[in-house]
C-alpha cells in the first residue's frame, strides 16, 4: 500500500476548508491556493515517477482489502491525468487572479475551485464505481457553484439547464451501478473485470454497459453534447477554461476505464456504438465550429470535436489507438486550457465576442496573437507540437484495424479545427480595429495572465518536442488499457 497516492485528493480538500474561513481576505486566498496547487504538482510528479519505477500503486482505505473496501489506484493513466489536471489548474488559477473579479473571489471562488479539483482527481484515482459516482458529484456540485457565481441572467439560465442534465445523468449513473451490483455482486473495478469475464458480456450486462455509456457520454459531451455550447459560454473565461480542459475529460476517462477494463469483451457491440457516436460528434462539432462567428461558440465546438476524436481512439481499441488516446487526452487538456484563456484575453481586449467586430489586436498584443497561433497549430496536429503524435497514433490504429471511414472523418475534423481557429486568428488579430474602438485605450494584460499562457504554451511545445520521452510514459498507460490483467493483478494481489 502507498499512502502518498491519496495526497493529490486530500490537499485540495484541506485547502478548500481553510479557504472558506478566509473569504474576506482575497490576497490570502490567492496565496494559499497557489501554494496548494504548486505543492500538489510536485506530489503528482513524485507519484508518476514512483509508478514508472515501481509499477501500479494502490491504497486500501482502513486496511480493508478489495473487493470489500475502498481502494485508490494510481496506474500510469491515472497518475499522468492527475499531473496534467494540476498543471491545467495552475494555469487557470493564475489567470483567474486578475480576471475573475474581487466580488467572485470574496464569494468563495477559490474554495469551489479546490473542491472541483478534488472531485476530478478523485475520479481519476478511485478503484471502484461507487466511489467514482461520489467523486463525480463532488466535482459537479462545485461546478454548479462556479458556473452560477456572479448571478447574471445568462448564468442563471444556463445553470438550470446544466444542473438538470447532470441530475438526470447522475440518476442514471446510480441506477446503472445498482443494476451492475445486483448482477455481479461487486463494484470494485478490478473485481468487476473478473466477474464480467466469468459470466460473459451479453444479455443484461450489455444493456448495463450501454446505460453506463449513456451516462458517461452525457458527462463527456460525446454525441449528447446539446447542453455544452451554451453552458460553457456563460461563466467567466477562467471558469470556462477550467471546465473545457477538465470536466469533459473526466467523462472520457470514465469511458476509457470502463470499456477497456470492465466491458471490453464485445468489441463489435458497445465499441461499435462508441465509434458511431464518435463519428457523429466529430461531424456535428465540425459544423458548429465552422458555422459560428461567435468566439465562445467556436471554442466550445472545438471541445466537442476533440471529444469525438478521443472516443474514436477508444472505439478502435488497438494498442496504437489507446496509446494515442492517452497522449492526445493529455495534450488536449493543456491545449484547451491555453486556448480558452487566450480566448478570454481576446474578448476582454476587443470588448466583444463577435469576430465581425474584432480586428487589429496583433498591434496591441502580438505575444497573445502568436501564442494563439501556436495553440491552433497544436490542436490541428502540426509537428513538432503536442497534438501531432496522439493524432498519428490514433489514425494509424484506425487504419490498421480497418476503420478507414472513421480515420478519414478524423482527418477531416482536423481541417475543420484548422479552418475555425485560423478564422479566429485572422479575424481577431489582423486588419483594422472596426468602428470607434480605434480610439479605445489598450486593455492591460496582467503579468499573472501572461505567466499562465506562457507556461501552458511552453507545455504544448515540450509535449511535442519531447514526445518520444513522454511516450515512454503514455505507452505504459496504454499497456494497462490493452491488457486489463496488469490492473487486476496489481489491485487484487493482496
Amino acid at each position: 500500500m502507498n499512502n502518498v497516492i491519496v495526497l493529490p485528493l486530500l490537499i485540495p480538500l484541506v485547502t478548500a476548508v481553510i479557504l472558506i474561513f478566509c473569504s474576506k481576505y482575497v490576497r490570502a486566498q490567492r496565496l494559499i491556493s497557489a501554494i496548494s496547487v504548486v505543492m500538489n504538482v510536485l506530489v503528482a510528479l513524485f507519484i508518476v515517477n514512483q509508478v514508472n519505477h515501481e509499477g501500479i500503486q494502490t491504497l486500501h482505505m482502513g486496511g480493508w482489502l478489495p473487493p470489500y473496501g475502498i481502494v485508490f489506484v494510481a496506474d500510469m493513466l491515472a497518475a499522468l491525468l492527475v499531473l496534467t489536471t494540476l498543471i491545467v489548474a495552475a494555469g487557470c488559477l493564475f489567470y483567474a487572479f486578475r480576471s475573475i473579479g474581487e466580488e467572485r473571489e470574496k464569494h468563495y471562488f477559490y474554495p469551489f475551485f479546490q473542491f472541483l479539483l478534488a472531485g476530478v482527481i478523485g475520479s481519476f484515482l478511485t478503484g471502484d464505481l461507487f466511489n467514482l459516482f461520489v467523486c463525480f458529484e463532488v466535482m459537479l456540485i462545485a461546478s454548479y457553484a462556479l458556473i452560477v457565481l456572479g448571478g447574471t441572467k445568462r448564468q442563471l439560465r444556463e445553470t438550470l439547464k446544466y444542473m438538470l442534465i447532470n441530475i438526470i445523468s447522475s440518476t442514471l449513473f446510480v441506477a446503472a451501478v445498482a443494476y451492475l451490483y445486483g448482477t455481479v455482486g461487486t463494484l470494485n473495478m478490478a473485481h468487476l473485470s473478473q466477474r464480467v469475464a466469468e459470466v460473459h458480456q451479453d444479455g443484461v450486462l450489455s444493456v448495463i454497459g450501454i446505460l453506463f455509456l449513456i451516462v458517461f457520454a452525457l458527462k463527456a459531451g460525446l454525441f449528447l453534447f446539446f447542453w455544452l455550447p451554451g453552458s460553457y459560454s456563460a461563466p467567466p473565461a477562467a471558469v470556462t477554461a477550467l471546465f473545457g480542459a477538465l470536466l469533459t475529460k473526466v467523462g472520457l476517462y470514465a469511458i476509457i476505464r470502463t470499456f477497456t477494463l470492465i466491458f471490453y469483451h464485445d468489441i463489435g457491440g458497445i465499441h461499435a456504438i462508441i465509434g458511431w457516436m464518435a463519428a457523429a460528434t466529430m461531424i456535428l462539432g465540425s459544423l458548429g465550429a465552422v458555422a459560428y462567428k461567435d468566439l465562445g461558440r467556436i471554442l466550445n465546438y472545438n471541445i466537442i470535436i476533440s471529444v469525438g476524436f478521443i472516443a474514436f481512439g477508444v472505439a478502435v481499441a488497438s494498442s496504437d489507438s489507446l496509446n494515442g488516446a492517452v497522449f492526445y487526452l493529455m495534450h488536449d487538456m493543456i491545449a484547451k486550457a491555453l486556448l480558452f484563456i487566450l480566448g478570454g484575453i481576446i474578448i476582454a481586449s476587443a470588448g466583444t465576442n463577435k469576430l465581425s467586430e474584432m480586428g487589429g489586436l496583433m498591434k496591441r498584443h502580438p505575444l497573445v496573437g502568436w501564442m494563439f497561433f501556436i495553440a491552433a497549430l497544436a490542436l490541428v496536429g502540426i509537428p513538432p507540437l503536442s497534438g501531432f503524435l496522439g493524432k498519428v497514433l490514433i489514425i494509424r490504429g484506425g487504419l490498421s484495424e480497418g476503420h478507414y471511414w472513421l480515420s478519414g472523418l478524423a482527418l477531416a475534423s482536423s481541417l475543420a479545427v484548422l479552418y475555425s481557429l485560423i478564422k479566429v486568428f485572422t479575424g481577431a488579430f489582423w486588419g483594422d480595429v472596426p468602428g470607434p474602438r480605434d480610439t479605445q485605450q489598450p486593455v492591460r494584460i496582467h503579468r499573472t495572465a501572461y505567466a499562465a499562457v506562457i507556461g501552458l504554451s511552453v507545455m504544448v511545445i515540450v509535449l511535442g518536442v519531447g514526445s518520444e520521452w513522454i511516450y515512454s510514459y503514455t505507452s505504459q498507460a496504454g499497456a494497462v488499457l490493452s491488457d486489463p490483467s496488469l490492473y487486476i493483478n496489481a489491485v487484487l494481489k493482496e
